[in-house]
């Protein structure tokens, strides 16, 4: 197969990158450091030229605005659905979040409005939702200064991006079903003892403080529902064990 990953440098995408190329597909990246870019349109059409799927794994970054996740994904998903329906592309995968359904609110409002628009387009379509990141609390913590780390109070299950960049890879590799089975990591966790857990692995004396987000968001991150049902796919590396691995600190 001809897979094209949109994202495909960036945290889960150099993943899906690696699995697609080890399992001999003809990968395609596609990145403004590779010419193309998502928001503008520029270059899809010709990256897409005889891809049979399309792997979206691009991310707008960590905004809690709600309209600037929406503009994101809304456009991104707009323009990949379109130069993939006057290409030919037969299948397009979208990488969203577990639990989402009655968060919409703050960047998981750019991730459903992402998921209605891949579900009213033309081109067949799964959406695959995954779990937190293990990589999740050392995105948070590498954009805060000080001595103190603040962590929203966040019941999750994360699970570790190498994984869930080969699920996406297995996703395309079925063909279209609307919708994939969830995967998340093995364990569950609260985000700020992942936080503490990864200072102390990395020798750093920082602190940590758990603090309750107001409104929907706030009320979603702490409900649980971002662990993921039972019927979900588990993956096999637990957080402490990723902290061990190479993956950590790429």
């Amino acid at each position: 197969m001809r897979i094209a990953v949109a994202g495909g440098t960036g945290v889960v995408g150099r993943y899906v990158v690696n699995a697609a190329t080890e399992a001999g597909h003809d990968v395609v990246v596609l990145a403004r450091s590779r010419g193309v870019d998502v928001l503008t349109g520029v270059g899809l059409v010709e990256a897409l030229d005889g891809a049979d799927a399309v792997i979206d794994a691009s991310n707008s970054g960590t905004t809690l605005s709600a309209r600037k996740a929406k503009a994101f994904f809304e456009t991104a998903t707009r323009n990949l659905l379109d130069a993939e329906r006057r290409v030919g592309v037969r299948h397009h995968v979208a990488l969203s979040i577990v639990g989402i359904d009655d968060i919409d609110a703050s960047y998981f409002a750019g991730k459903l409005a992402q998921e209605r628009a891949v579900a009213s387009g033309v081109v067949p379509f799964t959406i695959a939702r995954a779990g937190q990141f293990h990589e999740f609390a050392g995105q948070l913590l590498s954009g805060m200064g000080g001595p103190v780390a603040l962590m929203p109070t966040l019941l999750m299950r994360p699970v570790a991006a190498r994984e869930v960049g080969a699920h996406l890879v297995r996703v395309a590799e079925g063909g279209p079903v609307g919708r994939a089975a969830d995967i998340v990591g093995p364990r569950d966790e609260v985000l700020a003892d992942v936080a503490r857990r990864q200072l102390a692995f990395d020798g750093s004396r920082r602190r940590v403080l758990q603090v309750r987000l107001p409104g929907a968001y706030g009320r979603g991150l702490a409900s649980g529902w971002l662990r993921g049902g039972a019927d979900a796919v588990q993956g096999w590396v637990a957080f402490d064990e990723w902290l061990r691995s190479d993956d950590h600190g790429k």
